[in-house]
């Protein structure tokens, strides 16, 4: 290329101290602690029901094991997981060697965020009257806004 003059590589083993690399060195950005990584949010979306006990079961696990965790948890019931906002409903899913599915949703309403998604209610005819306290009725606007924010980690079981 025009203009250009090769350089000499440098290796690594070059700048290499006898005790080690970067001996003694310290700049103003290592003398700080690193910024803590932005907090992440997980949101699971569930279209499992009674047909499909295992799925949902699963669903309902990572969700509330999530909240266990810490996490910042949105779950949303859609599909014929959305009969499990309606109180009762969640304690019919019985699967071996599972926690109960009761449990786990009430863990997730507890210390998360629970979602039916109003298409879903609409077509089984579930009014906001119907549901367990502290779920919400919402549509795919409010979960496109949860799934694009920074830092957001969607699932759909």
């Amino acid at each position: 290329m025009l203009g250009t003059q090769e350089r000499p590589v440098r290796r690594y083993d070059q700048y290499r101290g006898a005790s080690g690399p970067c001996d003694g060195v310290t700049s103003p950005a290592m003398s700080h602690t690193a910024p803590a990584p932005a907090a992440r949010s997980l949101v699971i979306k569930t279209t499992s029901g009674l047909d499909r006990p295992e799925a949902a079961n699963q669903a309902l696990t990572v969700a509330a094991a999530a909240v266990a965790s810490g996490a910042e948890v949105s779950l949303w019931l859609t599909g014929e997981s959305a009969w499990f906002a309606v109180p009762g409903r969640a304690a019919e899913l019985a699967l071996e060697h599972a926690a109960p599915a009761a449990d786990l949703l009430d863990a997730v309403l507890a210390a998360g965020t629970v979602t039916l998604c109003t298409q879903c209610a609409a077509r089984r005819e579930i009014t906001e009257g119907d549901v367990l306290p502290g779920v919400r009725v919402a549509g795919a606007a409010v979960f496109t806004e949860e799934i694009l924010r920074p830092g957001a980690q969607a699932l759909v079981y």
